[in-house]
């Protein structure tokens, strides 16, 4: 249109307002016009000069017509147009403006008023046949019509692209993945492929897969754990329960057939008996620290004071099994620690007596060593038993692992002795650990922190 009609603006405005756009039809020559009425006007009255600004605006279905004091003096009218125009639209009294005339014929006027150089008024009239135009707008139209259809099925199909991209790909993910949990199969991932809300609700629900898988994973290694404690146990247990019954109908089919031998058969059963007895305590109280159900009381206790304690009660027991019990402190005397007095015995005397069973028939030597750090004590219980093996050294706090395969009964015990000692210091805010040579000795370590007065307070 803007090339067609001389139209100088080319906005979207003149396509939605029809006087926008018959206003600025043939403006560059009206323009023109207005430059030869206000230095030039003797022009309007030249023929030839009319006839070249005629001939111009014919090629924009338009034609020239110049009054003079309210009569015609050039009307560049085609020939083969017929006369449709009312000159009374040419006689309105305005100087200048644009006039739409309906019927027969559609028309547009552009009228300009000016003075002639002698005086007389003059008008100066662009007709434009509107009727000419028509195809013109037709097309134009058609083509913003066709133009606005592609514009809505681009926009439409980049919409359901984006709709399957950014929301249904991701929900139908997130189905699958539920079908998968409600199946009990959580060995999948949920990728996160946009980084708006969907996205992180892929995150939130990944995260969540994981979490319960983990929590799946503990829990069945849990499981079998405890169906390797039950089988361990009985196994442990089935050994003292078959010699007490042994010895039992020894002494029932008079085999112990003498007051020393039928007491030494007793002493066994009681013998046998107790370990039991010891098995089982043990076996319920890790039962409880497991489960966190068992009441500490912790109270402030003088480092050097309480071993002193410890070491003088399991000194006289290692000495009936030929095992000298040595104890060194390097800390200062006055150290004091937060400690449940009773379970951290309980820590001592299930290393040490793990220590003895191990050391064999040589002269057993335990020494427990403290050492002070600037935030902590560390206590250290060393053997010079024979030792556990690389493979074995990370196990050894287990519940119920023995380096020994065969996990015969030679050594009495629960196996439960080091993994209730793991528990008990972890509980007190510490941390335990081994380091072992073979035929040299084992070093149990553990350390809790000392207690300071202005560091509880704050």
């Amino acid at each position: 249109m803007q090339k067609r009609y001389d139209v100088s603006d080319g906005s979207v405005d003149m396509l939605t307002n029809p006087m926008e756009i018959l206003g600025s039809l043939t403006s560059s020559i009206k323009s023109e016009l207005d430059e030869v009425m206000a230095s030039e006007p003797e022009k309007l009255e030249n023929m030839e000069y009319l006839q070249s600004v005629n001939s111009e605006l014919m090629g924009y279905s338009s034609y020239l017509i110049v009054r003079k004091n309210g009569e015609t003096i050039y009307s560049g009218k085609p020939e083969s147009e017929k006369d449709y125009l009312d000159e009374a639209y040419l006689e309105l009294d305005i100087e200048e403006g644009n006039i739409y005339v309906p019927d027969p014929v559609p028309y547009h006027l552009t009228q300009m008023g000016f003075t002639f150089p002698d005086g007389s008024s003059g008008r100066v009239c662009i007709v434009t046949n509107l009727s000419a135009m028509v195809p013109q707008l037709r097309s134009s139209a058609l083509q913003w019509i066709v133009l606005a259809i592609a514009v809505l099925v681009l926009c439409g199909a980049v919409l359901t692209m984006w709709l399957y991209k950014s929301i249904i790909k991701p929900i139908g993910l997130l189905k699958a993945a539920t079908e998968n949990i409600k199946e009990g199969n959580l060995n999948f991932n949920v990728k996160a492929e946009t980084n708006d809300e969907i996205g992180e609700l892929c995150i939130a629900f990944e995260e969540m897969r994981q979490k319960l898988k983990e929590q799946i994973d503990i829990s069945m290694q849990y499981e079998r754990e405890n169906k390797e404690l039950i089988s361990n146990i009985s196994h442990d247990l089935k050994t003292p329960i078959t010699a007490i019954k042994g010895y039992i109908e020894g002494i029932m089919d008079g085999v112990a057939d003498t007051p020393e031998k039928s007491e030494r058969y007793l002493k066994t059963v009681y013998t046998k008996a107790t370990d039991m007895e010891k098995m089982i305590e043990e076996l319920f109280l890790y039962s409880k620290l497991d489960s966190n159900s068992v009441p500490y009381s912790f109270i402030k206790l003088n480092l050097n004071d309480y071993f002193q304690d410890c070491v003088e009660e399991i000194s006289m027991d290692l000495e009936r099994k030929n095992i000298d019990l040595g104890f060194f402190n390097y800390a200062d005397k006055d150290v004091v620690i937060i400690a449940d007095p009773e379970q951290l015995k309980r820590v001592i005397i299930n290393i040490v007596n793990n220590s003895s069973k191990y050391i064999g028939n040589k002269k057993g030597i335990i020494n427990i060593r403290i050492r002070e750090e600037a935030e902590f004590v560390q206590i250290e219980i060393e053997d010079n038993g024979k030792g556990i093996a690389k493979e074995d050294i990370g196990h050894i706090f287990e519940r119920l692992y023995r380096a020994d395969a065969s996990r015969n009964s030679a050594q009495s015990g629960s196996g439960l002795g080091l993994s209730i000692a793991k528990k008990i210091i972890e509980e007190h805010g510490g941390r335990i650990w081994a380091t072992s040579k073979e035929n040299i000795g084992t070093s149990i370590c553990f350390v809790l922190r000392k207690y300071e007065e202005h560091k509880i307070d704050e």
